[in-house]
């Protein structure tokens, strides 16, 4: 356990950013798992609403570092080419 007051100020501050980026990184992938679910039920309507709640999700985590931008490009390529192949 650190003994100066800064130190103590910065284990504070990580553990709550910690938190911070859990809780975006999980809101991603839910709706990321959310979305794909309804792809597979064929619900064209509703997963072209959810694919917008997603792609905020996904940015979300892209600016606050939690995903590489390549790999939030790629999600969002990849779930708007599954909602657009959807008949």
């Amino acid at each position: 356990m650190p003994n100066i007051k800064s130190a103590k100020k910065r284990v504070l501050t990580s553990e709550r950013k910690c938190q911070e980026n859990i809780l975006v990184d999980s809101r991603m992938k839910n709706s990321i798992k959310k979305l794909e679910k309804t792809i597979k039920e064929g619900k064209k309507e509703e997963s072209q609403e959810l694919l917008k709640t997603t792609f905020k999700n996904i940015d979300k985590a892209q600016d606050i570092n939690i995903v590489h931008p390549n790999k939030a490009a790629r999600l969002k390529s990849r779930l708007t080419k599954s909602v657009n192949g959807m008949e």
